[in-house]
């Protein structure tokens, strides 16, 4: 389906260009928070609002303060050469610093040094601006613990935390998160047990007040910094890379802390959340060209504002460092000899580095052209997919016998390295990567994904961007939309039936009728979420089936949330009990039961059930192979007859069914329906009991807002 690209209203939105906050001085906080502000700083009674000249006031003095703090180290001095820059037992290792998606991390560089001189994108000069990794925070082993180590670590950090009146529980996740030394942090920080799984703001209020007695205050300056890198975590949940000053600021005064601004200097000072200044745009013609622009001052956990910098310097590098290769004439005869709607493509991949590909699943044909022109051209060539059902369905539209062939995988198997070959550095040994689901990618992952890429090579990023965005924070593929980078090729090739006429219908904002003589499209509607279940099961054991000859395991159910009359649980308990009842004697599952395996966020792996025994659960995934679940592994589990759309992305079913509860109606988006419409193949059906909100979700809300830094990196350059 042909979506419409992002238009200059959106672009006026995001700002012109950012750059890191400079100053070779530094100003520090007083130890308790108070800082010289015209508030009145300590002064002012905990919790009192501050009145708009007292707010003005008080972001431009801590605007001031972040000016003195140097920035220069988010930069590292500018590294040697790609060729010479080889792995050596003195460097610091790579590792995967949260899951299968995050970002590498490395050691820290103490250098600070002036950012190199940056050059516009596309030209000739490559930009070498590597960024700072985050180190190894303090406590924790940079080697694994024996047993013993780690039976006392968990001894020593799960009598603090029951001191504290902590469940034991959270034990193994401060271990993994602080190191051996979790005990002696936490006693020593009792805000810290913020950065641990399901830790709220009142939770860790609670435990230091058991452990510190009057000595908890609202004002303490590390329960301002445990705050403030929570609340950037939570919103990175959200999808938001960075965060406003403001609302920061905002945020720590709703939780009681007195004098925001002071903390978050403090905070600022200690190194572990990163500010920027960002240039507003103004309209043409309301200032003289000589007049300062606005700013704005954004925070960012320095693992998303590393990410993104590391993003615009790897960019960069691919726009300025791509080689020619074949020669233009082989290109060009490459691209004749394609289908017509992939030779725009292959053209614009044959002159430069970077390439973005945009439409909907019918045009997902037009990179498996170009995959096959680029391999028929002798060039080391991959495409990566979201996940497996995408490789193989994007291995049948290559041609018969197509030096393509077995060249594509899937995202987390090209980053951990299966089957494409490396370089000595590193980096994969590729001509061309083509990457599909472009819109998938969180900064992270598409962070690490550049990095793995050597100078002189492709990269072709093709994806829908009408639908749901990553898992993990960002908007990678459609920041790089907006920035107008480097070339974009939107696809003229349309989804055709009635499926892909409606889905084209909510891409532009609108819920047209559709002609469906053979029940490719049917719109059933329900009074409640209980009424919803029931026919939703309906449809899925019975109606589809015998109307259409699409078994229940090749149906699935998609809702918007997991809880309510009409979640995923409810749908999952009742297709359970209909198609396969039994009494959940391996954990709460039974062999044969349709499960979601979701290791990391953002990765979603349906499978089967087979059975279990003393050594896990066994499960038989879609995609192929076989894994065994631990006890503790299971107990994540989730069947898998209902999902939610996020959990659908990257794969296609012949037939969905989409129940769209009331209590759903606030949580509803264009983005999310056209997603969820667009996972059906054959067949859809609606379970309505929305209402309005449906229709008002399409036409007037697109999709929520995600504040990201990446836009004014690439400006930047």
């Amino acid at each position: 389906m042909t979506t419409p690209e992002e238009g200059p209203a959106a672009s006026r939105t995001e700002s012109r260009a950012e750059r890191p906050v400079e100053s070779p001085a530094e100003s520090p906080a007083a130890p308790d928070g108070a800082p010289d502000t015209p508030d009145g700083g300590a002064g002012r009674p905990a919790g009192a609002p501050l009145s708009g000249e007292q707010r003005a006031a008080a972001v431009a003095a801590l605007a001031k303060a972040i000016g003195a703090i140097n920035a220069n180290d988010i930069v590292a001095p500018p590294r040697p050469p790609r060729e010479v820059d080889l792995a050596t037992p003195e460097e610091p290792s790579e590792e995967s610093a949260e899951s299968a998606e995050s970002a590498e991390s490395a050691e820290s560089t103490e250098q600070s040094e002036p950012e190199p001189e940056s050059v516009p994108v596309g030209k000739s000069a490559p930009v070498e601006r590597p960024v700072r990794r985050p180190a190894v925070p303090a406590g924790r082993l940079d080697v694994p613990l024996d047993d013993a180590q780690r039976r006392a670590a968990l001894a020593a950090v799960g009598e603090v935390l029951a001191a504290g009146g902590a469940p034991a529980e959270l034990a193994g996740a401060a271990l993994a998160e602080f190191g051996e030394g979790a005990a002696e942090q936490v006693r020593a920080d009792p805000w810290a047990v913020l950065a641990l799984p399901g830790v709220r703001p009142e939770h860790a209020d609670g435990f230091a007040k058991t452990l510190l007695g009057p000595a908890a205050q609202p004002g303490d300056p590390r329960r301002a910094q445990a705050l403030v890198a929570w609340l950037l975590e939570q919103a990175a949940l959200r999808g938001h890379s960075a965060q406003e000053l403001g609302e920061v600021a905002g945020a720590l005064r709703a939780q009681r802390v007195p004098d925001p601004e002071a903390a978050l200097q403090a905070v600022l000072e200690d190194g572990r959340v990163m500010p920027f200044q960002e240039e507003l745009p103004m309209p043409p013609g309301s200032h003289d060209e000589d007049e300062e622009p606005p700013v704005r001052t954004m925070l960012a956990l320095e693992r998303l504002a590393l990410a993104e910098e590391s993003l615009g310097e790897g960019l960069v590098r691919l726009l300025s460092t791509f080689e020619d290769g074949p020669g233009p004439d082989a290109w060009e005869e490459a691209a004749a000899a394609a289908p017509r709607s992939a030779q725009e493509l292959v053209r614009a991949v044959s002159a430069s580095g970077l390439v973005l590909h945009t439409g909907g699943e019918a045009a997902r044909a037009e990179p498996a052209a170009l995959l096959h022109a680029a391999a028929g051209l002798g060039l080391r060539v991959w495409a990566a997919v979201w996940a497996g059902q995408g490789r193989d369905a994007l291995a049948a539209l290559l041609p018969a016998g197509s030096p393509a062939a077995g060249r594509i995988g899937t995202v987390p198997e090209l980053l951990s390295g299966a089957d494409v070959p490396r370089a000595l550095d590193g980096t994969l040994e590729l001509d061309v990567l083509v990457v599909l689901d472009a819109p998938l990618l969180d900064v992270e992952t598409a962070a690490t994904l550049l990095e793995a890429l050597a100078d002189g090579a492709r990269l072709v990023l093709s994806g829908d961007p009408g639908g749901l965005w990553s898992a993990g924070p960002g908007r990678f593929f459609a920041d790089l939309l907006a920035a107008r980078a480097c070339p974009a090729v939107a696809s003229r090739t349309p989804d055709f039936g009635p499926i892909g006429e409606l889905v084209s219908g909510v891409g532009v904002g609108e819920l047209p009728p559709v002609d469906a003589p053979d029940k490719e499209v049917v719109i059933l509607t329900a009074q409640d979420g209980g009424e919803a279940v029931h026919r939703a099961v309906q449809l899925l054991t019975d109606s589809i089936p015998r109307a259409l000859s699409v078994p229940p395991e090749q149906t699935v159910l998609l809702t918007p949330g997991h809880g309510g009359p009409a979640g995923t649980r409810a749908l999952n308990a009742a297709a359970k009990a209909r198609l396969n009842p039994g009494p959940g004697r391996f954990g709460g599952f039974d062999p044969g039961d349709r499960v979601v395996h979701s290791p990391a966020l953002g990765v979603n792996l349906p499978g089967r059930v087979l059975d279990g025994d003393a050594s896990g659960l066994h499960v038989e995934l879609a995609d192929g192979g076989r894994i065994t679940l631990s006890p503790a592994q299971a107990g994540k589990l989730r069947h898998g007859w209902a999902v939610t759309a996020h959990q659908a992305v990257g794969r296609r079913w012949p037939a969905v069914v989409v129940v769209l509860p009331p209590e759903a109606a606030g949580q509803l988006t264009r983005q999310w329906v056209y997603s969820a419409f667009g996972r059906a193949e054959r067949h859809l059906s609606v379970v309505h009991a929305a209402g309005p909100a449906l229709a008002q979700a399409v036409a007037e809300r697109p999709a929520p807002e995600r504040t990201t830094r990446l836009r004014s990196v690439l400006t930047a350059q």
